[in-house]
């Protein structure tokens, strides 16, 4: 049986809602899934699926980037179709695992950011190790789609009806974008839940090359990290990381390209690795503290147009955040109590974190930056939702 055939099998899809059910996935998605899965909506798009033809165009958006002024280009199938790629990227990500490296650690079953951590921080004398880390510019958007379809001939080659369908998917020319129907070259579609599948699967001969050898290697999706006893290695291993991505017609991300010395410690995912702690790198703590801070501006302008209590715009922002950082979302691996809580060994940027947002709630509330904003009570806080990150984090 093709996976494609799984598709409108309802029993794949109540094994696929049991999986999800056993995960920290939100009352939402269980939801929104049960609902799809009793209302067969599934079987809307099998004629197209099994003929190739008629498949729908995905829509091109482009956002701004977490925490930034960066744009991304991200692209999205209607509801029910996104859906079918959501059960196809289960499937395929299941039936292929075993052709990867252990050292690949993104969209894999059982698999998660944590383990690369803990998995390379286990290395005995890692602090002794010189260390360098590379993100691949536009990774998902920029992967030539004729050299992609090339793994996917050599990988899949026990299920025709697959790779066809996945090879129709990269290879449709066309895309809509405000309401217009254009011409792209969208790479695997950064957005898309099948393009975890082609991203973990585009670089393994990378992986391979690491992992044959024996060398200290990570890779999560586009970011990639190796060490070597020497300086002089590790030029050796930049050189073949730097060869392998310009064969494949991709490049690096000068900003977050890094070197590092054993006393330098190193950091990758978020997380620095340093002097023997684990915390969360420096660079995501000012990425979140300039969420916190345009979002609080926000609101305080929000709350002046409507001429409101300041407990309201401080409430929505505890609000937000409880959500981002702590609460369970479709995307549970992404939250930072998910992520961060069980790597780090320390909460000193919990700590800062938990100082800077106290602050912007008592500017919420109070209205001014000056130290009459302290006759706002720890308390009051409380009262509102907040959680200290260094708390929760303690109850781990």
């Amino acid at each position: 049986m093709s996976l494609t055939d799984k598709l409108f099998d309802k029993s794949t899809w109540e094994r696929f809602y049991a999986y999800k059910s056993s995960l920290k996935c939100s009352k939402r998605f269980k939801k929104e899934l049960r609902e799809y899965i009793d209302s067969e909506k599934f079987l809307s798009y099998e004629s197209e699926v099994r003929s190739l033809e008629g498949l729908p165009l995905p829509s091109k958006s482009v956002i701004s980037k977490m925490s930034s002024q960066k744009k991304r280009t991200v692209y999205k199938y209607p509801y029910d179709f996104n859906m079918i790629l959501k059960l196809l990227t289960y499937l395929t990500l299941r039936k292929y695992d075993h052709i990867y490296s252990p050292d690949l650690y993104s969209f894999r079953p059982g698999i998660c950011a944590k383990d690369a951590i803990m998995s390379i921080c286990r290395t005995e004398d890692l602090h002794k190790l010189y260390s360098y880390k590379i993100d691949v510019s536009n990774y998902f958007n920029s992967i030539p789609v004729d050299l992609i379809c090339e793994e996917l001939d050599k990988t899949i080659t026990d299920d025709l009806p697959l790779l066809n369908f996945m090879k129709a998917l990269l290879c449709e020319p066309y895309v809509l974008f405000e309401g217009e129907k254009i011409t792209e070259q969208k790479g695997i579609m950064a957005g898309s839940p099948i393009a975890s599948f082609y991203a973990n699967l585009y670089l393994k001969d990378l992986d391979e090359w690491f992992g044959s050898r024996g060398i200290l290697y990570a890779r999560y999706s586009d970011d990639i990290i190796v060490f070597a006893k020497s300086e002089d290695k590790i030029e050796q291993y930049k050189k073949v990381i730097l060869d392998t991505l310009k064969d494949k017609g991709l490049t690096v991300n000068p900003d977050k390209e890094f070197y590092g010395r054993p006393e330098d410690g190193f950091t990758f995912l978020g997380v620095e690795v340093k002097n023997g702690d684990i915390d969360i790198a420096p660079a995501s703590v000012v990425k979140l503290k300039g969420k916190m801070r345009r979002k609080a501006r926000a609101l305080e302008r929000w709350r002046r147009r409507e001429n409101l209590d300041g407990t309201k715009a401080a409430s929505a922002f505890i609000r937000i955040f409880n959500h981002k950082l702590l609460e369970v979302n479709e995307d549970s691996d992404l939250t930072w109590s998910l992520w961060f809580f069980p790597v780090i060994t320390t909460s000193k940027s919990l700590h800062e974190i938990d100082l800077y947002a106290q602050e912007l709630i008592r500017y919420l509330i109070s209205g001014t930056h000056t130290k009459s904003r302290f006759n706002v009570r720890y308390d009051t806080l409380k009262e509102l939702g907040y959680r200290s990150l260094v708390n929760e984090y303690y109850k781990e």
